[in-house]
C-alpha cells in the first residue's frame, strides 16, 4: 500500500447532513425527522454516530433544517428520564450511546435546500482547515469493523480524499454515482480517476458505486464556494469532488460489509429484519414470525 509523504492530519470531525424533508416516508415524517425513525430500537442517526465513534471521531456536526430539533435532543441528557429510571432501579446503560461529551456536538442550519454539496458547505466554519468525514445517515453500513473505521485505516496509509464504494450488478449502475477506477493499490483500495453520476449502463466506467461515506480535505469547501448548480438545480458534492481529482490523492475504499438503503421503505424494512435476525434476543421470534407470514 502507498505511504503518504507526511503523516496525514487525523480525522476528528464528521458532518452529518440531516436537513432533508423525508418526503418518501410521509406521513410518518410530518412531525418526526426521518433520521429519528427507529431500526429496531435505535434511531437511524444513532447507527451513523456509533460508526463515527468507532472510527475515533469525536466532533459531530449536524447540518439541520426546520423541525429537526429532535435529532439534537436525542443526544442530550434527558434528566427527567434518567432520574425516574434511577429511582425505579433501572439500568441506564441503554442510554450510554446517546450521550455526547459537552461541546462535541455542533449544529448548523441549511436554511434553503440547495443540495448535498450546499449542506456540506454550510459546515465550513466548523470544519475549518481540517480533513473531515461525511456520513449520509440514509445509507446504513453494517460491517466489522464499520465502514468509516475501514476508511480511516486506509486514510492513515495514503492520506488525501477517500470515498467508500460497493460493487453492484451492472444492471443497477444507472441509479448511482459511479467511479472511474485507476490503479489498484490493494484488494480494498483503488485510485479514482473520475466520478460519473447515474451513467447509462453501457457508459458506466465500472460497477463500483459511491456509498454514502467520505473523507475529504478542507479544500473541497473552497471548491463548493464558487460552484454553480448542477443536476436537479442543486449544488452537487460529486461535482466538487470531481474537480479535486488530479490535484490531490483520491482513492476509493471497497467496503467489506453490507449496505442498506434506508432512504427507501423497502431498504428500511430490510435493515430492520436483517439486524433483528442477528440479535440473540430477537432472532428466534422474528424468524418464526417471518416463516408464518410467508406461509400465508
Amino acid at each position: 500500500m502507498k505511504v503518504p509523504q507526511s503523516t496525514p492530519k487525523p480525522i476528528r470531525k464528521a458532518v452529518f447532513p440531516v436537513a432533508g424533508l423525508g418526503t418518501r416516508f410521509l406521513p410518518a415524517t410530518k412531525a418526526i425527522p426521518k433520521e429519528m425513525l427507529p431500526v429496531i430500537d435505535r434511531p437511524l442517526i444513532q447507527y451513523a454516530v456509533d460508526e463515527a465513534r468507532e472510527a475515533g471521531i469525536d466532533q459531530l456536526i449536524f447540518v439541520t433544517g426546520r423541525g429537526k430539533t429532535a435529532i439534537v435532543e436525542h443526544f442530550d441528557t434527558a434528566y427527567e428520564l434518567e432520574h425516574t429510571m434511577s429511582g425505579r432501579g433501572k439500568n441506564l446503560e441503554v442510554l450510554d450511546p446517546t450521550r455526547i461529551q459537552p461541546g462535541n456536538l455542533v449544529t448548523v442550519r441549511q436554511q434553503v435546500p440547495m443540495g448535498l454539496g450546499h449542506a456540506i458547505w454550510c459546515a465550513r466554519a466548523v470544519v475549518g482547515d481540517e480533513p473531515f468525514a461525511i456520513f449520509l445517515p440514509d445509507e446504513m453500513m453494517v460491517g466489522t469493523p464499520g465502514c468509516m473505521k475501514q476508511m480511516v485505516d486506509a486514510y492513515n496509509e495514503v492520506g488525501g480524499n477517500l470515498i467508500s464504494v460497493l460493487e453492484v450488478p451492472e444492471s443497477e449502475v444507472s441509479s448511482y454515482g459511479v467511479i472511474a477506477p485507476g490503479a489498484k493499490v490493494s484488494e480494498q483500495l483503488t485510485e479514482v480517476r473520475g466520478l460519473v453520476e447515474k451513467p447509462k449502463r453501457e457508459d458506466a466506467p465500472s460497477n463500483l458505486i459511491i456509498s454514502g461515506r467520505y473523507i475529504l480535505q478542507p479544500e473541497v469547501m473552497r471548491t463548493l464556494e464558487g460552484q454553480s448548480a448542477g443536476a436537479g438545480g442543486e449544488i452537487q458534492l460529486t461535482d466538487a469532488m470531481a474537480k479535486m481529482i488530479g490535484t490531490q490523492p483520491f482513492h476509493a475504499v471497497k467496503f467489506a460489509g453490507r449496505r442498506f438503503d434506508c432512504g427507501s421503505k423497502t431498504g428500511f424494512v430490510e435493515a430492520t429484519l436483517s439486524l433483528a435476525l442477528e440479535r440473540d434476543d430477537l432472532a428466534d421470534e422474528v424468524r418464526a414470525v417471518m416463516t408464518r407470514l410467508l406461509a400465508q
